[in-house]
């Protein structure tokens, strides 16, 4: 109960998270992970890493990260214990998340693909490959891709747990 009082998260949903009745998705990996003081990256490592593969994450071993939103797919790109979270983002076209969420820390991304319609604290965005945003995430955010092929998007969160329990 004290687990999901801190991550803000109810205590049936946890209890189906842990039971493997529900997967864990990105809205409550942060807020989760800051509550149990651990990296995001950790809660979805699966234990069987290898030790020369604590700073490099191959290709063919990205992890999927589970995601309710329609035509959104993400790749997490560091390793466990990494203080960054990198993720190939893949918005198919018309895709976008269902709705506004905010967590702790900070996000940076780089479109490496495609167009992506960005809402950042009620401001619209539209950026095309080459473009690049930074901001911080407990403001409002949302995307969607407004085009009629595929967007990829490097992005990076940062989260300190530490931050989440001094209110930043």
């Amino acid at each position: 109960a004290d687990l999901a009082a801190k991550a803000g998260v109810s205590i049936g949903a946890l209890s189906q998270i842990e039971r493997g009745m529900s997967s864990l998705r990105v809205k409550v990996i942060w807020p989760l992970a800051a509550a149990l003081d651990i990296e995001p990256s950790a809660l979805i490592a699966d234990g069987n890493d290898a030790a020369n593969d604590l700073y490099c994450v191959r290709a063919d071993k990205r992890r999927q990260i589970p995601v309710k939103s329609e035509g959104i797919a993400k790749a997490l790109l560091s390793p466990p214990g990494a203080t960054l979270t990198g993720m190939l983002v893949t918005v198919e076209a018309s895709g976008g998340t269902a709705e506004a969420y905010a967590h702790a820390g900070h996000e940076f991304g780089f479109v490496l693909a495609g167009e992506v319609e960005l809402v950042v604290d009620s401001t619209n965005y539209v950026l095309k490959a080459g473009d690049s945003f930074a901001f911080k995430s407990t403001l409002l955010h949302a995307f969607r891709n407004p085009g009629t092929e595929r967007c990829q998007i490097l992005w990076v969160n940062t989260t300190k747990p530490s931050e989440v329990r001094d209110g930043a």
